[in-house]
This record gives structure tokens, sequence and C-alpha cells, in this order.
């Protein structure tokens, strides 16, 4: 009888670890809790303890198989100019703006996103949707950002060729924007991008079906510009919308002070 106990739960534990597996396949940005329904709405009865215990398992005997989009490209030639906002206080909107670009998963294929966020009441400046990684996707997120009358006295992103790229450089020198760049294999330096993103893919992406790239254009507009933007609340904006924070913060400018570089 031991014996049969044995068997059954070893096979009800692998299955369990089969089905947690499928699961992050799909939507590998779940966590315990979301794990937990997701298992449950299948038909197993796991709790969030369970749930943890799987992420464990899987991490470090079963490397879920992940499709990793590499977005940043590093190895180029173009000018990189060092991390000037490490350690400096945020104190006004247009301080200091932060550019990321995210993949989303479409079918079988993958869908672009680029971002720029105003690092002091992450507020959307701009953005941008494509089909692939070409330099016009950052241009395109950057031109509509400056197209809304505000100018940054800094830009910070990654290193990555198009933030490097003098088409993108060129622009913000142009304005008189100083240029920031985290360190090589530093992302957590880009932060408050980084953040961003997870937020848009663990709650707007994970629960979004596209019926074509028009269709992902819209819902992501309404997420970014609607539901971010002014119903969203930001716990480190004091439960404000990024909206009502920046309204709050009226037109105060207080700028750093730094050497041309």
């Amino acid at each position: 009888m031991s014996g049969a106990y044995y068997q059954s739960h070893k096979r009800d534990d692998t299955d369990l670890l089969a089905a947690a597996e499928a699961i992050l396949l799909r939507v590998p940005f779940y966590r315990y809790r979301k794990l937990s329904k997701a298992l449950q709405r299948g038909g197993f009865p796991a709790g969030q303890h369970v749930a943890r215990r799987l992420l464990r398992q899987l991490s470090m005997s079963r490397a879920v198989r992940q499709v990793r989009v590499q977005t940043t490209d590093s190895r180029h030639s173009h000018p990189r100019y060092p991390n000037c906002i490490r350690g400096l206080p945020l104190k006004a909107a247009d301080q200091v703006w932060v550019g990321d670009i995210t993949y989303i998963r479409f079918g079988k294929r993958f869908l672009y996103l680029a971002v720029i966020l105003d690092a002091y009441t992450r507020a959307i400046r701009g953005w941008a949707l494509g089909r692939s990684l070409a330099q016009e996707l950052r241009l395109k997120a950057l031109d509509k950002a400056l197209a809304t009358g505000h100018f940054p006295f800094i830009f910070h992103s990654d290193q990555g060729s198009q933030y490097a790229a003098w088409l993108h450089t060129d622009r913000l020198l142009a304005h008189g924007i100083y240029i920031s760049m985290s360190d090589k294999g530093c992302p957590q330096q880009n932060g408050i991008a980084e953040r961003f993103m997870r937020t848009l893919k663990e709650e707007h992406v994970d629960y979004s079906e596209y019926e074509d790239f028009d269709d992902a254009q819209r819902q992501l507009q309404h997420w970014l510009e609607v539901i971010y933007m002014t119903e969203r609340l930001h716990q480190s904006l004091d439960y404000l919308t990024p909206a009502e924070f920046e309204l709050a913060a009226g037109s105060q400018v207080c700028y750093p002070t730094l050497s041309p570089v």
C-alpha cells in the first residue's frame, strides 16, 4: 500500500511540474500567485506555497525553455556615453527621461515596443510599436516624445546600438539634451524603465490577445495612454496616477549641473 501511494504521489508531482512548466512556457513572467491560479484553473489544487515550491524546482532542476529575444546589441562601434544619473536625486519633471525596448509575443512571431518615460513623474512621453528592431522604432518613439513640447535635461538608456547610433544621439544633442547610458551588462542601472516593462507585461500583455498588428496597436495605446497614465495608482507616486502626479508637480524645474559630454 505504501509503495502504491509513493508511486501515485510521484506521478502526481510529475504531472504538476509538467503543468507548471507548460504554463510558464506561455507566460514566463508569472510569479507564484498567478501560477497558483493558473494551475487551479487547470484542475490542480495548488496553493501559493505549492506554486513557490514549483518555481524553485523548475529554476533549479528543469530550466523552463523560455524564448529569449535579445533587444540590446552592445557590440557596435558607436560612441558610448557615461552613466551620469547614478546617485542623481530626481526632483522635477523632464529632469531625466529613460528609454527602453521590449518584445511582445504575437503568435509565432514577436512585436517590439519602445517606450520613453519621465523618470520623476513616471509619465509616458513617447512610445512606438513595430514588427522589427529597426532603428526607426526608437526614433519614432523619440519624435513622439519631443512632439509633446517636453524636452529632458538628460536622456538615459542602455548601450544598445539603436540608442548609440548617430541618428538617435544627434537628435538628442540637437535639442541640447545630455546623453547618459548604463554600464555594459548592468540593466539595473535603467531600473525605472525595466520595472515599467515588467508591469506592462504582468498587467496587460499576459492577459491580452491581439487579432493583428492594428489591434495590438489599439490595445497597447489604450493601456499606455489611458489605463497607465490616468487610472493606475502608482505606489512610488504616493498612490497617484502619473497624470495626477505630474499635474501636482506643476512646472517645477530643478536641473543638476553637468559638464558637457
